[in-house]
Parts: structure tokens; C-alpha cells; sequence
């Protein structure tokens, strides 16, 4: 035997009634409305907050300050040297 009978309900209700009493379910139920609100709110205003961040990103604007291009650092060019010839040898001694 599960909850699916309806006595198991009214025993549940019985019970929760004689704990909280009458007056104090709906001040509880409307506790609960004011956090699920309070909770939706929050949510929205976080996409909102979101959605402004990624439109300024595309702009290229954050905190109403142009954003500064990042250039990666280069090496400095060095000069190229013509191609060094090897030594030529020259024999001093006579030949023959």
C-alpha cells in the first residue's frame, strides 16, 4: 500500500494541520511564492547582466572604456648578412 489512497492523503493533511495550524499554511505557501519570485527575479537578472556583457564584448566596449588591442610582442628583425664564402687558402709554397 503506497499514497495512492485518498485516506492516506487526509491522515497526511490531519497531521500537518494539527502542526501548523490553520492560519499559519498560508502565511508559509506565501512565504514560498516569495522565494520562487524572489528566485525568478534573480535568474532574469542575471541574463540580463550577461546578455550586456557579451553585446559590449562584440562592441568591443567594457566599462564605457574602449577595449585596447593586444598585440603579441616581436622579435626585432635582424638584418640578413650576405652568405660568408669560405676562407680561401692560398699555398705559399712554390710549386714544381
Amino acid at each position: 500500500m503506497g499514497f495512492s489512497s485518498i485516506w492516506h492523503w487526509i491522515i497526511v493533511l490531519v497531521v500537518v494541520l494539527l502542526l501548523f495550524g490553520a492560519g499559519k499554511i498560508p502565511r508559509l505557501m506565501g512565504d514560498v511564492a516569495k522565494g520562487v519570485k524572489a528566485f525568478k527575479k534573480g535568474m532574469a537578472d542575471d541574463e540580463d547582466d550577461e546578455a550586456a556583457s557579451v553585446s559590449a564584448e562584440r562592441r568591443g566596449i567594457e566599462d564605457g572604456k574602449p577595449a585596447q588591442t593586444i598585440y603579441p610582442p616581436q622579435q626585432p628583425q635582424q638584418p640578413q648578412q650576405p652568405p660568408q664564402q669560405p676562407p680561401v687558402h692560398r699555398d705559399d709554397a712554390p710549386r714544381g
